[in-house]
């Protein structure tokens, strides 16, 4: 009944996305269905939608018109998060056809078994709370890595933050399940899994329908460390208030967990903090990055910032300039606080003028710059395990250390998905190239 079908996937946002758009394709490919390029012509476009960021209508309109340029008779499918938090809005964009919610987006397929364009796309969404089940997912799109998720949804209640709208309560995997899905996921070749989920510091919570965690982040990576055929993991994100002692003390000594955090500060003023219900201060973050350090010197560790949350005056904005100057980190991602629908932080004021948030970003991501390269600059001359990735850029490839120093080399075949013992001999922009 599918055979011949064709079907275009395309991710918006985070890695677990990317690990939910995978699996939707196995799921189609399974059901009959030919997934393409979302470059290509296909005869239904399904695009997975993130609303993290404030032009996430923007983006998505931007995809729908690209699909239909490609195929104006084509079936357009909207899931994700945005979908969760507006699907009447974008049910009412022109071209899109179906809409689907958190709930009923992983019955895809039951949906497209009896397409029919219709004058005006349909919406199917319900309260955020249906979406109490967790249905496991992982990426196979890259050769060298794969996304596994662990976890889904949460329960904190940060005031800037609409993921709890949108993908409802803390829910986890269970160990069992994510290890069967870790050997899956050898069997196809892969060196590296990247952990991911909303709060993953967070799992054990919501397994088998209750609330209370059975299991805890601490035992799946012990779980996970005694897969055989998988040579790193790596820890996406995860919030400093769960990033307990002993989860660094066992990725210190561990044979296969990358010497890499990322852990989400954003802001280093303890007042700004507490309005945006963040569950630390600054002097609990500090205390992780230097047990990190104290324990793995080589150690990458990322930092998520926000500048010109409501009601960030200068003084505030500089307080978190200096506290992350002296920290040592060795890179920030750094998001412009933008207004969302139905959070705490638009209670808050004053608003700081966008002109001022802009200026706050670039001063923080130039200082992200400084760190990197001073990061990269103190592993030079070293050699360092590095795992190469398929993608090719001129005559060039790239791959990254287990410290997650990204490293340029003249592009060899051989070498894709292949981890070598290499020199770091200088540092060049954003990465390190190896000596002739």
């Amino acid at each position: 009944m599918n055979q011949g079908k064709t079907v275009a996937l395309h991710t918006l946002g985070c890695k677990l996305n990317f690990s939910e758009t995978s699996t939707l394709g196995r799921q189609l490919r399974d059901e009959g269905f030919e997934t393409v390029a979302y470059q290509e012509v296909a005869d239904i476009y399904v695009l997975n939608t993130c609303s993290v960021t404030d032009n996430a209508d923007k983006k998505c309109r931007h995809f729908i018109r690209r699909a239909l340029k490609r195929n104006p008779d084509a079936f357009i499918v909207i899931v994700g998060c945005y979908a969760q938090l507006k699907p009447q809005e974008i049910s009412d964009i022109e071209g899109v056809d179906l809409v689907l919610g958190a709930a009923e987006k992983f019955n895809l397929i039951e949906h497209l078994q009896s397409l029919e364009k219709k004058p005006k796309g349909e919406y199917i969404s319900s309260d955020v709370c249906n979406a109490d089940f967790f249905v496991n997912a992982y990426s196979v799109g890259e050769r060298t890595r794969s996304f596994l998720k662990v976890q889904d949804g949460c329960d904190y209640t940060c005031a800037f933050c609409t993921i709890p709208l949108a993908r409802g309560n803390s829910r986890s995997d269970t160990i069992e399940n994510v290890v069967k899905s870790a050997k899956e996921i050898v069997d196809l070749g892969i060196k590296e899994i990247v952990l991911t989920g909303v709060n993953i510091g967070d799992f054990g919570k919501g397994q088998h329908g209750g609330r209370k965690a059975a299991e805890n982040f601490l035992d799946l990576i012990k779980a996970l460390d005694e897969v055989e055929g998988i040579e790193r993991y790596r820890i996406s994100s995860i919030e400093p208030n769960l990033l307990h002692d002993e989860i660094i003390e066992f990725v210190a000594q561990s044979k296969r967990f990358m010497p890499h955090f990322h852990i989400p500060l954003q802001s280093g003023n303890d007042r700004l903090l507490g309005l945006m219900r963040r569950r630390y201060k600054r002097e609990l973050y500090e205390n992780r990055v230097h047990k990190i350090k104290e324990l793995m010197p080589h150690a990458c560790i990322g930092v998520d910032v926000i500048v010109g949350f409501p009601s960030e005056s200068e003084e505030d904005f500089m307080d978190t300039y200096q506290f992350l100057n002296e920290l040592p980190i060795s890179y920030l991602h750094v998001f412009t606080y933008s207004e969302r629908a139905n959070t705490k932080a638009l209670e808050i004021e004053p608003v700081v003028p966008m002109a001022e948030r802009k200026k706050r970003s670039k001063m923080l991501r130039i200082l992200s710059d400084k760190k990197r390269r001073f990061f990269y600059e103190e592993h030079l001359n070293e050699k360092r395990m590095t795992l190469f990735e398929a993608e090719r850029n001129g005559d060039f490839m790239f791959g990254f250390t287990d410290n997650y120093v990204k490293v340029k080399v003249p592009y060899d075949e051989g070498w894709v998905n292949v981890l070598k013992e290499v020199a770091l001999d200088r540092v060049e922009a954003d990465l390190v190239v190896l000596g002739d």
